[in-house]
């Protein structure tokens, strides 16, 4: 980060190519969304350029790339909430995988319904409630590291950690 606050580009390339997928799998999480996921990842980096004197020596490069990609993602959905769109799945008759017809079976149907319960569930947490849930359970990060990328304290992100996992557990309580 050091050569990146130089203004060494190679070094920024460096730096994109080992944190791209990271931060756009965050974002995917957080957004339930691919394509919102790849363009805000490139976003980003757009801000980790620009910001890249506000860096500080020393500290992690990973809790300060995640708090400018929970920002913008709490920026998306701010905007989507006051935007609201209809999904694709709306559009077709049954709601179903056009593009595999629906015809899993068996086991694989099973862990697939399971799968896309616990997204939903997910999703429809708060968006606080995701966003810790999402940095220490898929980033694994620690309470201090969230708390850096949330804006918040160890001692609210434990809380909000609680709060999502009991959420989680009532609404999958039926479902799986």
């Amino acid at each position: 980060m050091r050569r990146v606050q130089a203004g060494d580009e190679a070094a920024f390339g460096q730096l994109m190519e080992r944190w791209e997928l990271p931060v756009k799998g965050l974002l995917a999480r957080l957004l339930q969304n691919v394509s919102e996921a790849e363009e805000l990842a490139q976003d980003t980096f757009v801000r980790v350029w620009q910001q890249r004197g506000k860096f500080r020596a020393g500290a992690e490069f990973r809790p300060w790339v995640f708090a400018i990609a929970v920002n913008l993602a709490r920026h998306r959905l701010r905007w989507w909430r006051r935007r609201p769109v209809v999904s694709l799945d709306a559009w077709t008759e049954t709601g179903r995988d056009v593009a595999s017809g629906g015809l899993a079976q068996g086991p694989a149907l099973e862990r697939s319904e399971r799968a896309e319960s616990v997204r939903r569930a997910i999703a429809d947490l708060p968006v606080d409630l995701r966003e810790a849930l999402v940095l220490s359970e898929y980033e694994q990060l620690s309470h201090l590291e969230i708390a850096a990328a949330t804006g918040g304290t160890a001692k609210a992100v434990e809380s909000r950690l609680y709060r999502a996992r009991a959420l989680l557990r009532k609404s999958l309580a039926g479902r799986i």
